[in-house]
Formats: C-alpha cells, structure tokens, sequence
C-alpha cells in the first residue's frame, strides 16, 4: 500500500531552461559627409552654415535639396571660398561688395562657371608656384570659355583666387633675372590694377590683385623628347583662352626689338637680358621696357606703365655710373633710382621711339588707346617759315642730361690733362710767337711811323 500510495505521487518537475537573452548591439555611426558646395554657398555666414549641417544630420533625404540651393546660389553670386587654415591671409573679393556689405572673396565677378569646381578646366597645371597674391604652391587651372579665367585650387580643393579673361589687362611672360636654372614669371595685370593709374570711384578695396606665378623650364631627365621645356606651351593655352573669351589679348614675350640690357647674364655668356635692375624707395627690383608698356616686378607693388599712362620721361642724378628715371604720369611721379650707366643708350633709344620724352604726345597717346581722335598738332601763328608752322622742339630732358653728362665727363678730362709744370714752356712759346709777329707784320711802333709819315705828306701838300 505504502508502495501503491507512492506511486500515485504526481512526479516533481525540474524548472525550465531559459535562453540567454543577446545584449544589443551598438549600431555603427557613419559620419555624414556634407557637400562642398554648401560650404563654399554659406562660407560668409558661419551660423547659417551650421544650421545647414544640423539640418542635414538630423534629415539625410534632405542633403539633396541644399546641394542643388548651394549649387544656384553658387550660379548666382560668388561666394567667400572655405579657408583651409585659420591662418591663411585674407584676400580681398574682386566682384565688389554685394547688397551694401563689403565681401572678402579673392573672386572677379566671372559667374558660377569660374568659381565652381566641378567645372571642368581647360588645362591643369600641378605644384605650380605661386608669388602674387599668396606665397604658396596651387593648381593652375585654364577656362577656355566665354565667361572663363584663371585660378588657383588649393590642396582641399577649392577655389583660391581667380580672375576672369574679361578683367584682364595684360598677360607677360618675363624671364626672371639672376637663376643658375632657367626661369620665367607669368604675370597677368587686371584691368585697373595696375598699380600706378588711380582707381575709379566705388572700386576701391574690390578689384583682384595681379597674379604672378614661376614656370621653371625642364632639364636633364624632366625633358620630353618632342615637347618644349619652356614656358611656350602654356603661353599658347593662356592666348587658346584669350582668344576664346574674345579678348584681343595676347602673352607679351620681351622683345630686343624694344630693349636688350647692355649687361649680359653673367652666368649664361652669349644669352641676353632683358631687365634693369632699379631701386624704388629702398626696394630693388627688375624694369622690363616691352612693346606694351613699362613693367616694375617683381615683388609688391607692381607697377606697369602703359604708353598711354606715361605723361613724360625724364632723367636726374646723371653720374658717371648710375642715374635715375623718373616717370610722370597724370597724377603723380614715380622715381626708379640706381640704374647702370651701361642702359642709358638702350633706354634712350626705347624712350624716342615711343615719344615718352615729349609730355605733349601724352594725350594722343591716350587717344588712341581710347579709339578718340586725336588732338590737333600745336602751331605757331607768326614762325620763321610762315603762318601754321609746326613749333620746334624745345631740348627735352634726356638731351639736357646727356649734354649735362658730356660736359663733367669734359671737365674732368681737362683736369686730367693739366700739368702744372708746362707752365713756363707755355709762357715761352707766346714769347717765340710774339717775335714770329714781329717779322712776318708790324708792331705799335710800326703803326706810329706809318702815322708820322702820313702827317708829313699833308704839311707838304
């Protein structure tokens, strides 16, 4: 029974086995990359541009819509680029202030096409140096197209600085003075940035620096076979984009037709130079007499003299080595001190054949640049040659000071030339030329006998 009653025991059950609960997994957080072009639309508002990226971290679907925002605003107006270092200069905007506010992008006012860089440039240029406006190592990049131009992509790439092809004034590829290797600067003026002419009102503080870039020519191993290691290749891709933009420019080449420096480089004999070196103020720099214009590189200030800005030429400290140049121009005159005495010739020549000397050629200069006509030739009403003569020019300034020259270089050598100790000889020979007169003529007594005689012959009469 006892067994039985056991039996009929309902069975103990042992708890049941539960399953280990996983822990959560973590989900992995990708960062959202947010485009350049909504940094380059909203670089001038910092809080707008955060409010944007919130937005966008917040609503990914929603990047597309302010890409194609900033992409228009972009198209519209160019904008400030992003400074890739909180220590980068600041460059002034070269498109002016917009809506009343003073803008700070080193942009000329070319469009989106210029400042954009998914615009696909013409020709790209790596590691190219850079010296005028930043001190730096950019990417050339060409825009061959209407409402293209040049610019300097930076390292994040973005757009540095630019300058459109409509804004250009002049393009000149200089080789630069004094380098073992083989060097030439590029520098593209803008249009009233020249550094010498003055500004017109509501310009100031807006329009871009000039751009001056080193093109190193290749040597040894870096040469292609077939292709030139100088700098003409991207001169004719500059003049390609020129003539695209329908600018009528083209690079300027120095030219011994219009100068040669009497001072070869001493270290390539046989190569000509083309430069002055001149002092302005207390800084030294290289004049380049072109077939445009005078240049003053290549460190700042620029300064380029177009034939039409020069007023006259005139020439002070005239000495036996040096001498300087003064350049007048309507508002002001600016002095180049210390040049060699070599270049005096070479830059006479240069000044004539341009009439810089006469300061009233100035204003058919302008004139003719500005497609005028000209003023009519000045006239004498009463001259030696009847009424409407042309009037005769009066000594310029480069012929007093070459006369001025002559003359020290004559006294010194009558003073070279003197010898106090020929005194006596001197004195003896006016003595022998004194008894010469007194044989081959006569003397005072001479004239008082003739005198007596005729006296006598009257009483006899």
């Amino acid at each position: 029974m006892a067994f039985t009653a056991l039996n009929n025991q309902p069975p103990i059950l042992s708890p049941p086995v539960q399953a280990p609960v996983p822990k959560p997994v973590p989900a992995t957080v990708v960062p959202i990359q947010h485009p350049q072009e909504i940094d380059a639309a909203f670089a001038s508002n910092h809080e707008l541009r955060k409010r944007v990226h919130a937005a966008i971290d917040e609503n990914p679907s929603q990047s597309t819509l302010f890409r194609d925002i900033s992409t228009f605003i972009l198209s519209q107006t160019p904008q400030p680029p992003v400074e890739a270092t909180t220590k980068k200069r600041k460059l002034e905007e070269s498109s002016g202030p917009q809506n009343g506010s003073t803008a700070t992008a080193p942009v000329s006012a070319a469009g989106g096409s210029l400042t954009s860089t998914s615009t696909k440039a013409f020709k790209s240029y790596n590691g190219v140096s850079f010296s005028i406006p930043q001190r730096k190592k950019f990417t050339l990049e060409l825009l061959d197209k209407k409402d293209g131009g040049i610019r300097a992509i930076g390292a994040a790439g973005n757009v540095e600085f630019a300058l459109a092809w409509k804004d250009v004034d002049q393009v000149f590829c200089l080789p630069v003075p004094e380098k073992a290797k083989k060097q030439h600067n590029f520098i593209v003026i803008p249009v009233h940035g020249d550094g010498v002419n003055p500004v017109p009102e509501g310009l100031q503080g807006s329009l871009p620096e000039p751009i001056v870039w080193t093109f190193e020519e290749a040597t040894g191993k870096n040469i292609v076979e077939g292709e030139d290691p100088g700098p003409g290749p991207m001169a004719e891709a500059i003049h390609h984009c020129l003539i695209q933009a329908g600018t009528g420019k083209d690079v300027v080449f120095p030219d011994a037709d219009e100068f040669a420096s009497a001072i070869p480089e001493s270290h390539r004999k046989g190569e000509k130079a083309y430069h002055v070196k001149a002092h302005r103020g207390s800084k030294e720099g290289y004049l380049f007499f072109t077939s445009t214009g005078i240049l003053y590189g290549f460190k700042k200030p620029l300064a380029f003299f177009d034939f039409a800005a020069i007023n006259s030429i005139s020439y002070t400290a005239v000495l036996r080595n040096t001498f300087n140049l003064v350049i007048t121009t309507q508002t002001q005159e600016i002095e180049f001190s210390m040049l060699d005495q070599e270049n005096f010739a070479g830059i006479n020549e240069y000044v004539q054949k341009h009439g810089l000397q006469d300061a009233s050629m100035a204003a058919e200069r302008r004139a003719k640049k500005l497609n005028i006509n000209p003023p009519a030739e000045k006239t004498q009403e009463n001259g030696p040659t009847g009424a409407g003569a042309p009037v005769e020019e009066e000594e310029s300034e480069l012929q007093k000071a070459e006369r001025e020259l002559q003359d020290q270089e004559d006294d010194e050598e009558e003073d070279d030339d003197f010898d106090p100790g020929s005194e006596g000889e001197s004195e003896g020979e006016g003595s022998d030329s004194e008894d010469e007169d007194g044989e081959g003529g006569y003397d005072e007594g001479d004239t008082a006998q003739f005198e007596g005689e005729d006296e006598d012959e009257d009483m006899e009469e």
